[in-house]
Protein backbone atom coordinates (compact mmCIF):
# COMPACT_ATOMS: atom_id res chain seq x y z
CA UNK A 1 0.00 0.00 0.00
CA UNK A 2 2.83 2.41 0.85
CA UNK A 3 4.55 1.55 -2.45
CA UNK A 4 1.32 2.34 -4.32
CA UNK A 5 0.99 5.72 -2.63
CA UNK A 6 4.62 6.57 -3.40
CA UNK A 7 4.16 5.45 -7.01
CA UNK A 8 0.98 7.50 -7.52
CA UNK A 9 2.52 10.57 -5.87
CA UNK A 10 5.73 10.48 -7.95
CA UNK A 11 3.85 9.76 -11.17
CA UNK A 12 1.35 12.55 -10.55
CA UNK A 13 4.06 15.10 -9.76
CA UNK A 14 6.09 14.20 -12.86
CA UNK A 15 3.10 14.36 -15.21
CA UNK A 16 2.06 17.68 -13.65
CA UNK A 17 5.53 19.16 -14.23
CA UNK A 18 5.59 17.86 -17.80
CA UNK A 19 2.15 19.23 -18.68
CA UNK A 20 2.89 22.59 -17.02
CA UNK A 21 6.08 23.10 -19.01
CA UNK A 22 4.39 21.92 -22.19
CA UNK A 23 1.64 24.49 -21.60
CA UNK A 24 4.28 27.21 -21.16
CA UNK A 25 5.92 26.26 -24.44
CA UNK A 26 2.56 26.27 -26.22
CA UNK A 27 1.91 29.78 -24.86
CA UNK A 28 5.38 30.84 -26.06
CA UNK A 29 4.63 29.63 -29.59
CA UNK A 30 1.43 31.67 -29.61
CA UNK A 31 3.54 34.82 -29.21
CA UNK A 32 4.27 34.51 -32.93
CA UNK A 33 2.06 36.27 -35.43
CA UNK A 34 -0.72 34.33 -37.11
CA UNK A 35 -0.24 32.77 -40.53
CA UNK A 36 -2.39 30.62 -42.80
CA UNK A 37 -0.94 27.16 -43.48
CA UNK A 38 -1.67 25.23 -46.68
CA UNK A 39 -1.49 21.61 -45.49
CA UNK A 40 -3.91 19.43 -47.51
CA UNK A 41 -1.74 16.37 -46.81
CA UNK A 42 -1.18 17.12 -43.12
CA UNK A 43 -2.05 13.66 -41.82
CA UNK A 44 -0.02 11.96 -44.55
CA UNK A 45 3.03 14.12 -43.83
CA UNK A 46 2.72 13.44 -40.11
CA UNK A 47 2.56 9.67 -40.68
CA UNK A 48 5.44 9.62 -43.17
CA UNK A 49 7.83 12.15 -41.63
CA UNK A 50 7.14 12.06 -37.88
CA UNK A 51 5.97 8.50 -37.34
CA UNK A 52 7.57 6.82 -40.36
CA UNK A 53 10.87 8.77 -40.20
CA UNK A 54 10.92 8.85 -44.01
CA UNK A 55 13.55 11.55 -44.46
CA UNK A 56 15.95 9.90 -42.03
CA UNK A 57 16.76 7.37 -44.76
CA UNK A 58 18.56 9.99 -46.81
CA UNK A 59 21.57 8.76 -44.74
CA UNK A 60 21.15 5.00 -44.52
CA UNK A 61 23.51 3.86 -41.73
CA UNK A 62 22.55 6.61 -39.21
CA UNK A 63 18.92 5.95 -40.17
CA UNK A 64 19.22 2.26 -39.29
CA UNK A 65 20.90 3.03 -35.96
CA UNK A 66 18.32 5.68 -35.13
CA UNK A 67 15.64 3.21 -36.23
CA UNK A 68 16.81 0.69 -33.62
CA UNK A 69 16.33 3.25 -30.85
CA UNK A 70 13.11 4.63 -32.29
CA UNK A 71 11.40 1.25 -32.79
CA UNK A 72 12.57 0.05 -29.38
CA UNK A 73 11.18 3.24 -27.83
CA UNK A 74 7.78 2.64 -29.47
CA UNK A 75 7.49 -1.09 -28.76
CA UNK A 76 8.75 -0.93 -25.17
CA UNK A 77 5.73 1.20 -24.31
CA UNK A 78 3.86 -2.13 -24.11
CA UNK A 79 6.00 -3.27 -21.19
CA UNK A 80 5.86 0.23 -19.71
CA UNK A 81 2.06 0.04 -19.69
CA UNK A 82 2.30 -3.07 -17.53
CA UNK A 83 4.77 -1.35 -15.19
CA UNK A 84 2.33 1.54 -14.69
CA UNK A 85 -0.60 -0.85 -14.25
CA UNK A 86 1.36 -2.81 -11.63
CA UNK A 87 2.24 0.41 -9.84
CA UNK A 88 -1.31 1.76 -9.71
CA UNK A 89 -2.89 -1.54 -8.65
CA UNK A 90 -0.07 -2.92 -6.50
CA UNK A 91 0.27 -6.02 -8.69
CA UNK A 92 3.15 -7.95 -10.22
CA UNK A 93 3.15 -8.87 -13.92
CA UNK A 94 -0.52 -7.90 -14.13
CA UNK A 95 -1.00 -8.72 -17.81
CA UNK A 96 0.40 -12.23 -17.47
CA UNK A 97 -1.39 -13.11 -14.26
CA UNK A 98 -4.70 -11.62 -15.40
CA UNK A 99 -4.98 -13.53 -18.66
CA UNK A 100 -3.60 -16.82 -17.32
CA UNK A 101 -1.44 -19.56 -18.86
CA UNK A 102 -3.15 -19.28 -22.24
CA UNK A 103 -1.57 -15.84 -22.59
CA UNK A 104 1.86 -16.98 -21.43
CA UNK A 105 3.27 -17.81 -24.87
CA UNK A 106 2.26 -14.47 -26.39
CA UNK A 107 3.43 -12.58 -23.29
CA UNK A 108 6.84 -14.28 -23.40
CA UNK A 109 7.15 -13.55 -27.12
CA UNK A 110 6.32 -9.84 -26.65
CA UNK A 111 8.78 -9.35 -23.77
CA UNK A 112 11.46 -11.32 -25.63
CA UNK A 113 10.93 -9.20 -28.74
CA UNK A 114 11.21 -6.04 -26.65
CA UNK A 115 14.46 -7.31 -25.12
CA UNK A 116 15.98 -8.07 -28.53
CA UNK A 117 15.04 -4.61 -29.74
CA UNK A 118 16.54 -3.17 -26.56
CA UNK A 119 19.86 -4.89 -27.29
CA UNK A 120 19.96 -3.34 -30.77
CA UNK A 121 19.03 0.03 -29.26
CA UNK A 122 21.85 -0.36 -26.73
CA UNK A 123 24.35 -1.09 -29.53
CA UNK A 124 23.14 1.98 -31.43
CA UNK A 125 23.45 4.07 -28.26
CA UNK A 126 27.11 3.16 -27.78
CA UNK A 127 27.80 3.91 -31.46
CA UNK A 128 26.12 7.31 -31.16
CA UNK A 129 28.16 8.09 -28.04
CA UNK A 130 31.32 7.21 -29.98
CA UNK A 131 30.26 9.32 -32.97
CA UNK A 132 29.72 12.36 -30.77
CA UNK A 133 32.66 12.03 -28.40
CA UNK A 134 35.36 9.92 -30.07
CA UNK A 135 34.92 10.23 -33.83
CA UNK A 136 33.80 13.86 -33.44
CA UNK A 137 31.89 14.19 -36.70
CA UNK A 138 32.11 17.78 -37.99
CA UNK A 139 28.41 18.55 -37.52
CA UNK A 140 28.65 17.55 -33.85
CA UNK A 141 31.57 19.85 -33.00
CA UNK A 142 30.37 23.12 -34.55
CA UNK A 143 30.51 26.17 -32.23
CA UNK A 144 26.80 26.12 -31.36
CA UNK A 145 27.16 22.56 -30.01
CA UNK A 146 29.53 23.50 -27.21
CA UNK A 147 28.33 23.40 -23.61
CA UNK A 148 24.72 22.47 -22.90
CA UNK A 149 23.78 21.09 -26.39
CA UNK A 150 26.59 18.52 -26.23
CA UNK A 151 25.81 17.63 -22.62
CA UNK A 152 22.12 17.33 -23.43
CA UNK A 153 22.78 14.86 -26.27
CA UNK A 154 25.09 12.75 -24.09
CA UNK A 155 22.65 12.75 -21.17
CA UNK A 156 19.91 11.34 -23.40
CA UNK A 157 22.18 8.53 -24.57
CA UNK A 158 23.28 7.73 -21.02
CA UNK A 159 19.61 7.76 -20.00
CA UNK A 160 18.95 5.10 -22.64
CA UNK A 161 21.65 2.89 -21.12
CA UNK A 162 20.11 3.38 -17.66
CA UNK A 163 16.63 2.38 -18.85
CA UNK A 164 17.80 -0.71 -20.73
CA UNK A 165 20.05 -1.86 -17.87
CA UNK A 166 17.25 -1.62 -15.32
CA UNK A 167 14.67 -3.39 -17.47
CA UNK A 168 17.11 -6.26 -17.95
CA UNK A 169 17.82 -6.32 -14.21
CA UNK A 170 14.09 -6.51 -13.47
CA UNK A 171 13.40 -9.25 -16.03
CA UNK A 172 16.59 -11.14 -15.17
CA UNK A 173 15.85 -11.23 -11.44
CA UNK A 174 12.29 -12.37 -12.18
CA UNK A 175 13.62 -15.08 -14.47
CA UNK A 176 16.00 -16.30 -11.76
CA UNK A 177 13.18 -16.32 -9.18
CA UNK A 178 10.62 -18.04 -11.41
CA UNK A 179 12.70 -20.06 -13.86
CA UNK A 180 9.75 -22.36 -14.52
CA UNK A 181 7.43 -19.44 -15.34
CA UNK A 182 9.46 -16.90 -17.30
CA UNK A 183 11.63 -17.67 -20.31
CA UNK A 184 12.58 -14.37 -21.89
CA UNK A 185 15.07 -14.21 -24.75
CA UNK A 186 17.84 -12.14 -23.14
CA UNK A 187 17.03 -12.00 -19.43
CA UNK A 188 16.41 -15.73 -18.95
CA UNK A 189 19.36 -16.91 -21.02
CA UNK A 190 22.04 -14.32 -20.21
CA UNK A 191 21.12 -12.26 -17.13
CA UNK A 192 19.35 -14.87 -14.94
CA UNK A 193 22.32 -17.32 -14.93
CA UNK A 194 24.50 -14.54 -13.49
CA UNK A 195 22.00 -14.05 -10.63
CA UNK A 196 21.01 -17.67 -9.99
CA UNK A 197 23.35 -18.14 -7.03
CA UNK A 198 21.83 -15.27 -5.05
CA UNK A 199 19.29 -15.70 -2.27
CA UNK A 200 15.57 -15.25 -2.84
CA UNK A 201 15.54 -12.07 -0.77
CA UNK A 202 18.38 -10.57 -2.80
CA UNK A 203 16.64 -11.46 -6.07
CA UNK A 204 13.44 -9.82 -4.86
CA UNK A 205 15.43 -6.71 -3.97
CA UNK A 206 17.15 -6.64 -7.39
CA UNK A 207 13.82 -7.11 -9.16
CA UNK A 208 12.32 -4.18 -7.25
CA UNK A 209 15.47 -2.12 -7.85
CA UNK A 210 15.18 -2.76 -11.59
CA UNK A 211 11.43 -1.97 -11.58
CA UNK A 212 11.77 1.29 -9.63
CA UNK A 213 14.98 2.25 -11.47
CA UNK A 214 13.29 1.92 -14.85
CA UNK A 215 10.17 3.73 -13.67
CA UNK A 216 12.09 6.65 -12.13
CA UNK A 217 14.19 6.85 -15.29
CA UNK A 218 11.07 7.09 -17.47
CA UNK A 219 9.37 9.70 -15.25
CA UNK A 220 12.55 11.78 -14.91
CA UNK A 221 12.93 11.66 -18.70
CA UNK A 222 9.33 12.86 -19.06
CA UNK A 223 10.04 15.91 -16.89
CA UNK A 224 13.34 16.55 -18.70
CA UNK A 225 12.03 16.34 -22.29
CA UNK A 226 10.57 19.89 -22.50
CA UNK A 227 13.99 21.30 -21.61
CA UNK A 228 15.79 19.09 -24.14
CA UNK A 229 16.19 18.82 -27.89
CA UNK A 230 14.20 15.59 -27.54
CA UNK A 231 11.04 17.65 -27.35
CA UNK A 232 10.86 16.71 -31.03
CA UNK A 233 9.52 13.32 -29.87
CA UNK A 234 6.21 15.14 -29.35
CA UNK A 235 6.45 18.27 -31.48
CA UNK A 236 7.51 16.49 -34.69
CA UNK A 237 3.88 15.41 -35.11
CA UNK A 238 2.17 18.83 -35.10
CA UNK A 239 5.14 20.35 -36.92
CA UNK A 240 4.87 17.95 -39.87
CA UNK A 241 1.08 18.13 -39.80
CA UNK A 242 1.24 21.91 -40.28
CA UNK A 243 3.92 21.64 -42.98
CA UNK A 244 3.16 24.31 -45.57
CA UNK A 245 3.17 22.53 -48.93
CA UNK A 246 4.24 25.41 -51.12
CA UNK A 247 6.89 24.59 -53.77
CA UNK A 248 10.38 24.07 -52.34
CA UNK A 249 12.19 27.36 -51.90
CA UNK A 250 9.22 29.52 -52.82
CA UNK A 251 9.51 32.93 -51.19
CA UNK A 252 6.31 34.59 -50.02
CA UNK A 253 5.64 37.98 -51.58
CA UNK A 254 4.78 40.91 -49.35
CA UNK A 255 1.44 42.43 -50.44
CA UNK A 256 2.63 46.03 -49.98
CA UNK A 257 5.66 45.44 -52.21
CA UNK A 258 3.61 43.44 -54.73
CA UNK A 259 1.14 46.30 -55.07
CA UNK A 260 3.96 48.77 -55.68
CA UNK A 261 5.41 46.59 -58.42
CA UNK A 262 2.00 46.14 -60.04
CA UNK A 263 1.53 49.91 -60.03
CA UNK A 264 4.90 50.32 -61.79
CA UNK A 265 3.90 48.00 -64.62
CA UNK A 266 0.25 49.04 -64.80
CA UNK A 267 -0.50 52.72 -64.18
CA UNK A 268 -4.21 51.94 -64.02
CA UNK A 269 -3.72 49.60 -61.05
CA UNK A 270 -5.12 51.00 -57.81
CA UNK A 271 -3.69 49.47 -54.60
CA UNK A 272 -6.33 48.53 -52.02
CA UNK A 273 -6.85 51.16 -49.35
CA UNK A 274 -5.44 50.24 -45.92
CA UNK A 275 -7.90 49.58 -43.15
CA UNK A 276 -8.36 52.49 -40.75
CA UNK A 277 -7.57 50.40 -37.67
CA UNK A 278 -4.73 48.49 -39.29
CA UNK A 279 -1.40 48.74 -37.51
CA UNK A 280 1.53 50.11 -39.52
CA UNK A 281 3.01 47.29 -41.53
CA UNK A 282 6.45 46.05 -40.54
CA UNK A 283 8.64 44.54 -43.21
CA UNK A 284 10.37 41.35 -42.10
CA UNK A 285 11.24 40.36 -38.54
CA UNK A 286 13.59 41.81 -35.98
CA UNK A 287 12.61 39.75 -32.93
CA UNK A 288 10.84 36.46 -32.27
CA UNK A 289 7.41 38.08 -31.85
CA UNK A 290 7.68 39.27 -35.47
CA UNK A 291 8.03 35.68 -36.68
CA UNK A 292 5.05 33.39 -37.30
CA UNK A 293 3.85 30.79 -34.80
CA UNK A 294 5.01 28.12 -37.28
CA UNK A 295 8.55 29.53 -37.20
CA UNK A 296 8.48 29.28 -33.40
CA UNK A 297 7.08 25.73 -33.52
CA UNK A 298 9.95 24.87 -35.88
CA UNK A 299 12.43 26.21 -33.32
CA UNK A 300 11.07 24.00 -30.54
CA UNK A 301 10.95 20.98 -32.86
CA UNK A 302 14.61 21.21 -33.90
CA UNK A 303 16.48 17.98 -33.14
CA UNK A 304 19.89 19.72 -33.31
CA UNK A 305 21.10 16.88 -35.55
CA UNK A 306 23.03 19.33 -37.74
CA UNK A 307 22.09 17.79 -41.08
CA UNK A 308 20.95 21.24 -42.23
CA UNK A 309 24.31 22.84 -41.43
CA UNK A 310 26.25 19.93 -42.94
CA UNK A 311 24.36 20.44 -46.23
CA UNK A 312 24.53 24.25 -46.20
CA UNK A 313 26.93 25.51 -48.92
CA UNK A 314 27.62 28.69 -46.95
CA UNK A 315 28.57 26.68 -43.88
CA UNK A 316 30.68 24.27 -45.97
CA UNK A 317 32.74 27.14 -47.36
CA UNK A 318 33.56 28.58 -43.96
CA UNK A 319 30.87 31.25 -43.72
CA UNK A 320 29.47 32.09 -40.31
CA UNK A 321 25.98 30.81 -41.19
CA UNK A 322 24.72 27.60 -39.56
CA UNK A 323 20.98 26.87 -40.10
CA UNK A 324 20.94 24.79 -36.92
CA UNK A 325 22.23 27.77 -34.93
CA UNK A 326 19.43 29.91 -36.43
CA UNK A 327 16.84 27.54 -34.96
CA UNK A 328 18.63 27.21 -31.60
CA UNK A 329 19.02 30.99 -31.30
CA UNK A 330 15.34 31.51 -32.13
CA UNK A 331 14.30 29.07 -29.41
CA UNK A 332 16.67 30.58 -26.84
CA UNK A 333 15.51 34.12 -27.58
CA UNK A 334 11.86 33.04 -27.42
CA UNK A 335 12.42 31.53 -23.98
CA UNK A 336 14.00 34.79 -22.85
CA UNK A 337 11.19 36.96 -24.25
CA UNK A 338 8.46 34.70 -22.86
CA UNK A 339 10.05 34.78 -19.42
CA UNK A 340 10.25 38.57 -19.57
CA UNK A 341 6.64 38.95 -20.73
CA UNK A 342 5.50 36.70 -17.91
CA UNK A 343 7.01 39.16 -15.43
CA UNK A 344 5.98 42.28 -17.36
CA UNK A 345 3.71 42.30 -20.42
CA UNK A 346 5.44 45.46 -21.68
CA UNK A 347 8.80 43.74 -21.97
CA UNK A 348 11.84 45.40 -23.51
CA UNK A 349 15.31 44.27 -22.55
CA UNK A 350 16.95 46.27 -25.31
CA UNK A 351 17.88 43.11 -27.19
CA UNK A 352 16.50 41.39 -30.28
CA UNK A 353 16.89 38.14 -32.21
CA UNK A 354 18.60 40.00 -35.03
CA UNK A 355 22.04 41.34 -34.08
CA UNK A 356 22.07 40.15 -30.43
CA UNK A 357 21.56 36.48 -31.34
CA UNK A 358 21.83 36.21 -35.12
CA UNK A 359 24.28 38.52 -36.83
CA UNK A 360 24.00 40.37 -40.12
CA UNK A 361 26.88 38.32 -41.49
CA UNK A 362 24.98 35.09 -40.89
CA UNK A 363 21.77 36.06 -42.67
CA UNK A 364 23.59 37.65 -45.62
CA UNK A 365 25.59 34.45 -46.20
CA UNK A 366 22.44 32.46 -47.04
CA UNK A 367 22.12 31.51 -50.75
CA UNK A 368 18.40 30.59 -50.39
CA UNK A 369 19.16 27.17 -51.90
CA UNK A 370 16.70 25.33 -49.60
CA UNK A 371 19.23 22.57 -48.77
CA UNK A 372 18.60 22.98 -45.04
CA UNK A 373 14.86 22.37 -45.43
CA UNK A 374 15.46 19.41 -47.72
CA UNK A 375 17.87 17.74 -45.28
CA UNK A 376 15.83 18.25 -42.08
CA UNK A 377 14.18 14.99 -40.95
CA UNK A 378 11.01 16.88 -39.97
CA UNK A 379 11.18 19.60 -42.67
CA UNK A 380 11.97 22.52 -40.37
CA UNK A 381 12.46 25.74 -42.35
CA UNK A 382 15.42 27.89 -41.20
CA UNK A 383 15.34 29.63 -44.59
CA UNK A 384 12.01 31.32 -43.83
CA UNK A 385 13.39 32.84 -40.63
CA UNK A 386 16.57 33.98 -42.41
CA UNK A 387 14.56 35.69 -45.16
CA UNK A 388 12.32 37.49 -42.68
CA UNK A 389 15.35 38.76 -40.76
CA UNK A 390 17.01 39.82 -44.00
CA UNK A 391 13.89 41.65 -45.12
CA UNK A 392 13.90 43.65 -41.91
CA UNK A 393 17.57 44.47 -42.27
CA UNK A 394 17.11 45.72 -45.85
CA UNK A 395 13.64 47.29 -45.84
CA UNK A 396 13.39 48.60 -42.29
CA UNK A 397 16.98 49.17 -41.16
CA UNK A 398 18.33 49.98 -44.67
CA UNK A 399 21.42 47.92 -43.99
CA UNK A 400 22.19 45.94 -47.12
CA UNK A 401 25.60 45.31 -48.71
CA UNK A 402 26.78 48.01 -51.09
CA UNK A 403 26.75 45.56 -53.99
CA UNK A 404 23.09 44.87 -53.29
CA UNK A 405 22.28 48.60 -53.15
CA UNK A 406 23.72 49.01 -56.65
CA UNK A 407 21.50 46.19 -57.87
CA UNK A 408 18.43 47.61 -56.09
CA UNK A 409 18.99 51.04 -57.67
CA UNK A 410 19.39 49.51 -61.12
CA UNK A 411 16.21 47.51 -60.76
CA UNK A 412 14.32 50.60 -59.60
CA UNK A 413 15.64 52.83 -62.36
CA UNK A 414 16.24 50.39 -65.23
CA UNK A 415 13.98 47.43 -64.36
CA UNK A 416 17.07 45.19 -64.51
CA UNK A 417 20.14 44.50 -62.33
CA UNK A 418 22.44 46.12 -64.92
CA UNK A 419 23.27 49.80 -65.22
CA UNK A 420 21.98 50.60 -68.68
CA UNK A 421 18.55 51.76 -69.88
CA UNK A 422 15.87 49.30 -71.03
CA UNK A 423 16.14 50.66 -74.58
CA UNK A 424 19.70 49.26 -74.81
CA UNK A 425 18.77 45.85 -73.41
CA UNK A 426 18.75 44.04 -76.78
CA UNK A 427 21.88 45.69 -78.21
CA UNK A 428 23.80 42.45 -77.78
CA UNK A 429 21.73 40.88 -80.54
CA UNK A 430 23.33 43.22 -83.09
CA UNK A 431 26.58 41.34 -82.66
CA UNK A 432 24.90 38.22 -84.01
CA UNK A 433 24.19 39.80 -87.41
Amino acid sequence: MIAQIIFIAITGICFFLFIRKLSEITANIKLGRSVAINNPNGVKNMLLLALGQKKMFQNFIPAILHGFIYVAFIITQVELLEIFADGFLGKHRLFLNTFGDGFKGLYTFIISFIEILSVFALIATFIFLARRNLLKLPRFIMPEMKGWPKLDANLILLWEIWLVAHIFLMNGADSALYADKYNFAISSNFVAPLLSGLSTGTLHFLERWGWWGHLIGVLAFLVYIPYSKHLHIFFAFPNTYFLDEKPAGQIENMPAITNEVKAMFDPSFTPPAPENDAAPQKFGAKDVTDLTWKNLLDAYTCTECGRCSAACPASQTGKLLSPRKIMMDTRDRLEEVAKGKKANEVFDDGKSLLIDYITNEEIMACTSCNACVQECPVSINPLDIILQLRRYQILEASKSPEEWNVMFNNIENNQAPWQFPPSDRDNWTKELV
